[in-house]
C-alpha cells in the first residue's frame, strides 16, 4: 500500500512540477517532501486513513491545479477520483481507489 500511496504522489506532483526538458522528478526529490514510502508506511500501520487522504489531497490539489481546474475534462474526471478517494472510511477500501488514481494520473502525464 505504502508503495501505491506514493506513486500516486509521484504521479501527481511530476503533473504539477516536471517540466519538459528539465531533469525528471524522483522518489527522493525534495518535491517528495512528507509523501514518501516511509511517511506512507508509518501512516498505514497507524491506519490514519484520514492522514493518508490529507497527504494524497495535497498532491492532488497540486496536479488539479496543472490540468487547469475542475472546469477541464481532465480536471472534473481527476475531481471525481479524488472525492472518491477522498470518501473512502477504511485502510480496507482505499487500495482500489488509489489503483484508480495512480492509473488515471500516470495516464495523463
Amino acid at each position: 500500500m505504502e508503495l501505491l500511496l506514493e506513486t500516486v504522489a509521484l504521479y501527481s506532483l511530476k503533473l504539477a512540477y516536471e517540466t519538459e526538458g528539465h531533469s525528471p522528478i524522483l522518489r527522493d526529490d525534495p518535491l517528495m517532501g512528507g509523501c514518501d514510502r516511509e511517511v506512507f508506511g508509518l501512516l498505514v500501520r497507524r491506519g490514519d486513513v484520514a492522514g493518508i487522504q490529507s497527504e494524497i489531497s495535497r498532491c492532488l490539489d497540486l496536479a488539479l491545479g496543472a490540468v487547469g481546474g475542475v472546469d477541464t475534462v481532465l480536471g472534473r474526471e481527476l475531481g471525481r477520483l479524488a472525492k472518491d478517494f477522498g470518501g473512502v472510511e477504511t485502510m480496507e477500501r482505499l487500495g482500489a481507489p488509489a489503483i484508480i488514481l495512480r492509473n488515471y494520473l500516470r495516464d495523463v502525464q
